[in-house]
C-alpha cells in the first residue's frame, strides 16, 4: 500500500538577483542528494552574483538562461522546461521577481517559463527588511498565493546589508523540508495535533538525574511528519540536541510533572494527543539542595511513580472550540520482550484507540524502527509495518492515525 505521494524527482530551480543565490548552490547540491533531478534557469541578474557554471557541474545539466535558446529541438525553452520536471521552484525570489509575475510579465527565460508552466510554483522570497515589509511586496505576495503560488518564508536573522528582521531567504534545508512538506498529502488539514517527544530527567540533586536512552528521534519525525501533512502542531519535547521540525511550536520540558503540565496547558485545544516521550515511571521522593558527596557506603535513593500523563489525557474532557471527551489518543510503548503482548494490555489498561509498539533495544537512538499497531482488536488482530527510516515510518503512521481518528470521530 502507498502512504505517501512519491516525491518531486524533477526540480526546476528558478534563480533570480539577489546575494542570497550563493544559498542556491547549497541547495541544489541538498535537491541532488534528496534523489531529485534539478534543471537550473537564471536570470541575468542571477548571473552577477553566482556563475553559471557553478549549477552546471552541481546539477550535471545545462544550465538555461537565454530565452532563445537554441537547445531544445523546437527552440522553445520555456515550454520544454515545464514539460520536463515536476515542479517549479524559485530560490531566491527577488522583490521586482516577485512584482514581474504579478502582473504577468515575460521578459526573460524564467519569466516566460513561469506565466507558460504546467506545474506548482513554490517561491523563496529573499529581500533587504525594508523591502519584505513595503505595502507593495506584502499585495504582491497575498495575490501570488491567492493565485495558487506556495510561497516559504523568508526567514529573520541578519541580512547582508547589515539590517536584522525578516526577508532573508530560508536556508536550504529549510527549503528542502517544505518542499517535502508540500509533497506530502493533506491528510490532517483543520487538525491540532499535541506530540510528546524526548526523555524526562528526574533530579536526584542538582549534578545527578534519573533518565533513559530515548533520542527523541521518533516523536521528532512524527512532528514532521502531522505538520507536512497540514495540521498544527505543537511538540512537548524533553531534552535533546535535535532542531525544531520545520513549521512545528515547540515546548520544552524536562521532567515528568513539567511535561504532564505543558501537555495539560495545550490538550484542550488538540484534536490527537500522540504521547511518544520516554517518561520516567518513578522519581525521587526527596531532592538535595546540593550536590551528594561520593562516599564508600552505599546510596539509597526512594522512588515514588509519576502520573501517567498518556491514561490521564485519555481521560480528559476538553474545552476549547467546543469539544467534548478526550482527545484522539495514541501511545508509544517500549518494550524488550512480548512486546505485542504487553502492548496490548497496555492499550487496554490506558483505555485508548491505538498503540504503537516497538522493540526498546533498536528503537532508541537509532534512525530506523520497526513497530506495530495495536488497536482494539488486540495483539491476534495486530498490524505489524516493515523496518523502515523513522520519517518515513511517521508519515506512514500520520496516516494510520488520520484514518483512524476520521472513522472515530474524535473532531467535534
Amino acid at each position: 500500500m502507498e502512504y505517501t505521494v512519491k516525491p518531486t524527482h524533477r526540480v526546476l530551480l528558478g534563480i533570480t538577483g539577489g546575494i542570497a543565490a550563493y544559498k542556491s548552490a547549497e541547495l541544489t547540491r541538498l535537491l541532488i542528494k534528496s534523489g531529485r533531478e534539478v534543471t537550473v534557469a537564471m536570470t541575468a541578474a542571477a548571473r552577477e552574483f553566482v556563475g553559471s557554471a557553478t549549477f552546471q557541474a552541481l546539477s550535471g545539466h545545462p544550465v538555461y538562461s537565454d530565452l532563445w535558446d537554441a537547445r531544445p529541438a523546437n527552440g522553445m525553452a520555456h515550454i520544454e522546461l515545464t514539460r520536463s520536471n515536476d515542479v517549479m521552484l524559485i530560490a531566491p525570489a527577488s522583490a521586482d521577481f516577485l512584482a514581474r509575475l504579478v502582473h504577468g510579465r515575460s521578459d526573460d527565460l524564467l519569466s516566460t517559463t513561469v506565466l507558460a508552466r504546467t506545474i506548482p510554483l513554490i517561491v523563496a522570497p529573499a529581500m533587504n527588511l525594508q523591502m519584505w515589509q513595503n505595502p507593495a511586496t506584502q499585495r504582491n505576495v497575498a495575490t501570488l498565493k491567492a493565485d495558487g503560488v506556495h510561497v516559504i518564508g523568508p526567514g529573520t536573522g541578519d541580512q547582508a546589508c547589515g539590517e536584522i528582521g525578516d526577508g532573508r531567504m530560508l536556508e536550504p534545508a529549510e527549503i528542502l523540508a517544505a518542499l517535502d512538506a508540500w509533497a506530502q498529502p493533506k491528510v490532517l488539514t483543520g487538525t491540532r495535533v499535541l506530540i510528546t517527544a524526548g526523555p524526562t530527567q528526574e533530579a536526584i540533586d542538582p549534578v545527578r538525574v534519573i533518565t533513559n536512552h530515548s533520542s527523541g528521534k521518533m516523536g521528532y519525525a512524527l512532528a514532521q511528519a502531522c505538520a507536512d501533512a497540514g495540521a498544527q502542531v505543537t511538540l512537548v519535547s524533553g531534552p535533546t540536541h535535535l532542531p525544531t521540525p520545520f513549521a512545528v511550536n515547540r515546548v520544552n520540558v524536562t521532567s515528568a510533572a513539567q511535561m504532564l503540565a505543558a501537555v495539560e496547558a495545550e490538550v484542550d485545544e488538540a484534536d490527537i494527543f500522540i504521547a511518544v516521550a520516554a517518561v520516567a515511571d518513578y522519581r525521587p521522593t526527596t531532592h538535595a539542595e546540593q550536590k551528594i558527596k561520593k562516599t564508600d557506603a552505599g546510596l539509597t535513593v526512594n522512588l515514588e511513580p509519576t502520573v501517567d500523563i498518556l491514561a490521564k489525557i485519555a481521560k480528559y474532557q476538553r474545552k476549547g472550540r467546543g469539544k467534548s471527551g478526550p482527545p484522539f489518543c495514541v501511545g508509544f510503548a517500549a518494550e524488550s520482550e512480548k512486546v505485542e503482548q504487553y502492548g496490548a494490555e497496555k492499550r487496554a489498561r490506558k483505555g485508548i484507540p491505538l498503540l504503537i509498539a516497538n522493540h526498546a533495544q533498536s528503537a532508541f537512538g537509532a534512525d530506523e524502527n520497526r513497530v506495530t499497531l495495536i488497536d482494539e482488536r488486540g495483539a491476534e488482530g495486530a498490524t505489524r509495518l516493515p523496518r523502515m527510516g523513522k520519517l518515513a515510518l511517521a508519515r506512514v503512521l500520520v496516516h494510520e492515525i488520520g484514518k483512524r481518528q476520521a472513522t472515530v470521530g474524535y473532531v467535534a
